[in-house]
């Protein structure tokens, strides 16, 4: 009786693909490639991944996982920026080994806007655990702010990360540096936004909620204009 094939690997699949991907330009790459150099079928591929772009997010994952676990509560009393360092430092560690496939990829998807908007929404969801392992929080008011902040943070190291090949990472260090006192400034300029729009928000949503009350007590049954139902439906208008 033959033994039950195993089931596929993901992570094969993630490794085939930065190994291609750090010999040949992206863009060249099929999926058939990756199946093949993975060793799966392509009925196999398609069950882990939707798409070759997939692996990609599968390779965030593993890399925010590498980080994750390898989290460090020494900085824990220390300034937020110090604690992001660390951290970033970190994922770049784990992102080493594949340093000439992310090149290239980075190269490959800077002319395709929709691969950028989907490599965009992979950082944001990695981004969040990063600023999390930093004890960051992102579900504030300024959140989104924080987690697009970060990400284009990380990107602009690592166009000089790539270039960095000395031991010490020097350069690298000093860009980080001087990205987070950007993004610190920034986030202090936003914080001092928000606390004085505050009281004119709380004025436009009473202003909202007076108008939602008004129309509910002008509200008539069976009347066309202000019939909840009827203004829904798209086809009211005809």
């Amino acid at each position: 009786m033959a033994k039950p094939k195993g089931k596929p690997d993901k992570d094969a699949v993630v490794e085939a693909t930065m190994a291609l991907a750090a010999e040949r330009p992206w863009d060249d790459i099929e999926i058939g490639d990756i199946a093949e150099a993975a060793g799966v079928t392509l009925a196999e591929f398609r069950e882990m991944f939707p798409s070759k772009g997939a692996v990609l997010g599968a390779f965030a994952r593993k890399m925010d996982l590498a980080v994750l676990a390898d989290q460090n509560d020494e900085l824990a009393g220390e300034p937020a920026r110090e604690r992001l360092f660390d951290v970033y430092m970190r994922y770049l560690d784990a992102m080493a080994p594949y340093k000439t496939a992310l090149r290239r990829i980075a190269f490959a998807v800077r002319s395709d806007p929709l691969a950028l908007a989907a490599l965009n929404q992979v950082a944001l969801n990695s981004h969040r655990f990063i600023l999390a392992a930093a004890r960051i929080p992102t579900e504030d008011a300024l959140g989104t702010i924080k987690l697009q902040g970060s990400v284009i943070t990380l990107a602009r190291v690592l166009e000089t990360w790539f270039d960095d090949d000395e031991p010490d990472h020097a350069r690298t260090m000093a860009k980080l540096d001087s990205e987070l006192g950007r993004a610190e400034r920034f986030m202090e300029r936003a914080e001092d936004f928000r606390r004085f729009t505050t009281p004119f928000r709380a004025i436009g949503q009473a202003i909202l909620d007076s108008r939602k009350r008004f129309r509910r007590r002008d509200h008539r049954p069976g009347d066309d204009i202000h019939d909840e139902g009827e203004t829904r439906n798209p086809a009211a208008a005809i």
